[in-house]
């Protein structure tokens, strides 16, 4: 089967733990997703809150020689632009897009966006938890929001056609980048907050702007995210969320984001290899195939196709 996830967090563990991404410790590993064909992952450098200035850039660095040691080590085609994704998905094969959570790696130089674009990062979460030197994270009690600097972040990205990720944004700073924004944003890692009222799931209004600026939302599988009690959440609150977003005509909108190696798990999912039994779970739920294959495949591939044309 076909599968797209917009995050995880795999290769920020193989990094501080130095071992290889076939640790069968690990959600994800080349063993592990065998049977997903083509597989397009997006492998994010989570940046710790207390790693600021010039440390953040070196780890994001170090991150990137990470991910391509592993590419090469394990046959995954790194993509650096739409050609190459269309080649690795033609070729049913793996794919590997770098992407950032937290843009602390800046280290509050607009220059250093330059080295997203050497690094071939496509989309970027502008806080984590917390405050950087963009705005407030979704954890920030009265948040203030954006700064100038993040203002002036968000036109740079965009002229770089790098994807702005709200993911963990506060909602005065989710806000914000929609009124400083001008193409699509995505959430590549919540849920409802109607379902699950947590502060970094969205609220409906959140989900329909994203929808309404043909953005995307993906699906987090965090139980904390899924179930209002964690230790009760199963791949039946998968469905939920989903519904959820579906009645609100989100059909072209949803995707996945499982926060693989950054989340605790339900007891019912493993890792990558539960991705199946989840498309299988879908189809029993009276999805039909067309549908599933976009939450599961279309709706990111084709964000990502389009939105240099935005």
């Amino acid at each position: 089967m076909q599968y797209f996830d917009l995050h995880c967090d795999t290769i920020y563990e193989s990094l501080i733990r130095a071992c290889d991404i076939s640790n069968s410790d690990l959600h994800i590993t080349p063993q592990k997703s065998k049977h997903l064909s083509p597989y397009i992952q997006c492998f994010a450098i989570c940046v710790p809150e207390e790693l600021t200035g010039e440390n953040a850039t070196k780890m994001f660095q170090n991150a990137y020689k990470r991910l391509s040691e592993q590419c090469r080590k394990f046959d995954i085609s790194i993509i650096r632009s739409f050609d190459d994704l269309k080649r690795v998905t033609k070729n049913t094969g793996k794919g590997a897009i770098f992407t950032v959570e937290n843009a602390s790696v800046l280290a509050g130089k607009i220059e250093n966006i330059k080295l997203f674009q050497e690094y071939g990062v496509k989309i970027v979460t502008l806080t984590w938890n917390g405050r950087n030197e963009l705005g407030d994270g979704a954890m920030v009690s009265h948040s203030n929001g954006i700064t100038p600097f993040g203002i002036k972040v968000i036109k740079e990205l965009e002229n770089n056609n790098i994807v702005i990720d709200v993911s963990h944004a506060s909602d005065r700073l989710f806000y914000d980048v929609v009124s400083n924004s001008a193409k699509p944003i995505v959430a590549t890692h919540s849920n409802s907050r109607v379902v699950t009222n947590v502060k970094r799931n969205l609220t409906d209004e959140q989900f329909e702007i994203i929808k309404n600026r043909n953005g995307i939302v993906g699906i987090n599988l965090h139980k904390y995210f899924l179930n209002n009690n964690p230790y009760e959440a199963s791949q039946y609150d998968i469905l939920k969320h989903t519904d959820h977003f579906l009645s609100m005509g989100g059909e072209y909108t949803l995707a996945f984001g499982a926060d693989f190696d950054g989340c605790e798990l339900p007891d019912d999912i493993k890792g990558i290899d539960s991705i199946a039994q989840i498309y299988e779970l879908f189809l029993k739920h009276n999805y039909s195939e067309k549908l599933i294959d976009k939450i599961f495949f279309e709706n990111a591939y084709k964000f990502l196709e389009n939105f240099d044309k935005y």
